[in-house]
C-alpha cells in the first residue's frame, strides 16, 4: 500500500503536466474556432457547433479544476488561489442561451474569450518548462501572453469597429492597430466604439508593462555572464603554476 501511494505521489506532477497540456490544446482549438467564425462573418447566434464545442471544453475545464482540487494537499488554499479558474470555466454562453436571456451581439462575442483565460495560465506554465531560469521564464511567458492578447484584441477590434469605423476596412487594419497600440507608438486608426476605446487603453498599458520586464530579463543576462566570467577567472587563478625545470 505504501509503495502504491508513493508511486502515485511521484506521478502527481506528471498528472498536472498532462492536464496543462490538454488545457492548452483545447484552448488553441477555441482560438481557431473563434478566428474562423470571425473571418467568415458567421452570425453570433447561428454558431450551434461552436456552442456545443465550448460546452464540452468548459466541462473539461471544470473537471480539471475538480481533479486538481482533489490532488491538492491544502484544498482550501487551492480554492482560494484558483477560484478565478472556476469562474472562467463556466460556460456562460450556453447558460445564457438555455435561460433565453438576450444580450447584444458584441457582449456575446466578448464572452467567448472568457474560457481562454484558463488556457493562458496553462500556456504560461508550459512555456516556463522550456526556459532555463526564472527571469527568462517570466519574460517569455509575458511575451507569449502579450502576443496572444494582441491577437485577441485585434479580433475583437475588427468585429466592433468594422462598419462603424471607416478606417477599419479589413482585419489587416485591425491587426496593424493592435501592434501599433501595444508598442505605444500609436496608429492613425482611432477607435469610435466604447469597446474599441477600452481595448486601446488596455493594450497601451500592457505595452508599458513590457519595458520593466524586459529590463529585468536583460539585467539577469548580464549578471549571469558576469558570474560566469568570475568563476572562469577563479578557476584560472586556482590552477597551479608550472614547475620550473630543475636542470
Amino acid at each position: 500500500m505504501k509503495m502504491a501511494l508513493s508511486e502515485f505521489v511521484l506521478r502527481e506532477k506528471g498528472i498536472y503536466g498532462i492536464l496543462h497540456v490538454i488545457i492548452l490544446i483545447l484552448s488553441l482549438f477555441l482560438v481557431i474556432s473563434i478566428s474562423v467564425d470571425t473571418f467568415k462573418g458567421i452570425p453570433f447566434y447561428e454558431q450551434s457547433v461552436y456552442m456545443k464545442v465550448q460546452l464540452w471544453i468548459c466541462a473539461l475545464f471544470l473537471a480539471d479544476f475538480v481533479l486538481e482540487w482533489f490532488l491538492a494537499e491544502k484544498k482550501g488554499h487551492y480554492v482560494a488561489t484558483h477560484f478565478i479558474f472556476l469562474l472562467v470555466a463556466i460556460p456562460y454562453q450556453n447558460i445564457i442561451a438555455y435561460m433565453g436571456w438576450t444580450f447584444s451581439p458584441e457582449i456575446t462575442y466578448m464572452l467567448r474569450f472568457i474560457p481562454l483565460v484558463r488556457g493562458g495560465y496553462a500556456m504560461a506554465i508550459v512555456v516556463g518548462w522550456l526556459t532555463y531560469n526564472r527571469a527568462s521564464g517570466l519574460f517569455v511567458s509575458y511575451l507569449t501572453m502579450l502576443l496572444a492578447t494582441v491577437y485577441f484584441s485585434s479580433l475583437a477590434f475588427y468585429v466592433m469597429e468594422h462598419g462603424p469605423n471607416p478606417l477599419v476596412k479589413g482585419y489587416g487594419d485591425a491587426l496593424w492597430w493592435a501592434f501599433m497600440d501595444v508598442t505605444t507608438v500609436g496608429s492613425n486608426i482611432i477607435a469610435v466604439t466604447p469597446t474599441g476605446r477600452v481595448l486601446s487603453v488596455l493594450l497601451a498599458a500592457l505595452g508599458m508593462m513590457m519595458f520593466p520586464i524586459f529590463t529585468v530579463y536583460v539585467t539577469s543576462l548580464v549578471e549571469r555572464r558576469n558570474k560566469e566570467k568570475e568563476e572562469f577567472y577563479k578557476k584560472v587563478a586556482q590552477k597551479p603554476a608550472p614547475k620550473a625545470d630543475a636542470s
